[in-house]
């Protein structure tokens, strides 16, 4: 085995059990894990591959589709904003988006599901998480509450979307632990009110303890398991 497959299998083994660890600690199920690789190369998507790993999640449509393209026995994961010019893009080789933060970027998916579909590129819906602004500050991506209602009925109405659940990204100076059980909270309210069940996305390598603790659904963690980003 190389060095760096050596490398990413015990950042793997050990991040798996200390997930497995702290949900445990507070009577969670272990919640699914997502291995962001964005900034590596597709040399080491292949590795953690071989390690087993089928799920990625990636913040770039560019770099994600070229590293889909080499790489079709992962299933990549769209969690970066996106733009809706891309959305046609996207919706070719994402497994699920996690970022979908307003009708017409909702539209915009569903209407480049439907073109892949067309031209014999995708055969599934896309599951759709929307990401909740937990301060109101929309710059950094997510829907205001007062038009998260809104974001939901254009999912649901969309043929070829999936509403998944909602997306969570805790502020610098906010309380994590607060941000993702409030979260937590909306995704068991909607899924009473739907009638089946949703999840929650929350918690990176900085703060996934406290999501796990709050009941997430998926972690997305990249450093603790790819080390830090390539420079240059």
């Amino acid at each position: 085995m190389s060095n760096r497959k050596q490398e990413l299998a015990d950042n793997l083994a050990a991040t798996k059990e200390h997930i497995s660890a702290i949900a445990a600690e507070h009577d969670r199920p272990s919640p699914q894990l997502l291995v962001v690789t964005k900034f590596h190369p597709a040399e080491d998507i292949a590795l953690l591959a071989e390690l087993g790993v089928e799920d990625v999640a990636e913040n770039r449509e560019q770099e994600a589709r070229a590293k889909a393209q080499k790489l079709d026995q992962l299933r990549f994961h769209m969690i970066g904003q996106i733009q809706t010019k891309k959305a046609n893009h996207v919706a070719r080789w994402a497994a699920s988006v996690h970022s979908v933060d307003s009708v017409k970027l909702a539209n915009a998916l569903d209407r480049g599901v439907s073109l892949a579909k067309e031209r014999g590129q995708r055969e599934s819906n896309l599951p759709i998480f929307i990401q909740v602004s937990a301060d109101g500050d929309t710059s950094r991506g997510g829907v205001v509450r007062e038009e998260l209602d809104e974001v939901i009925e254009a999912v649901e109405a969309a043929e070829h979307l999936e509403f998944a659940g909602l997306m969570v990204v805790p502020p610098l100076d906010a309380d994590a632990q607060e941000v993702f059980s409030t979260v937590r909270a909306d995704v068991d309210r909607l899924s009473e009110r739907l009638g089946r069940q949703l999840k929650l996305s929350a918690g990176m390598s900085a703060d996934m303890d406290a999501a796990i603790a709050a009941g997430t659904d998926i972690v997305r963690v990249g450093t603790s398991i790819m080390g830090k980003r390539p420079v240059g």
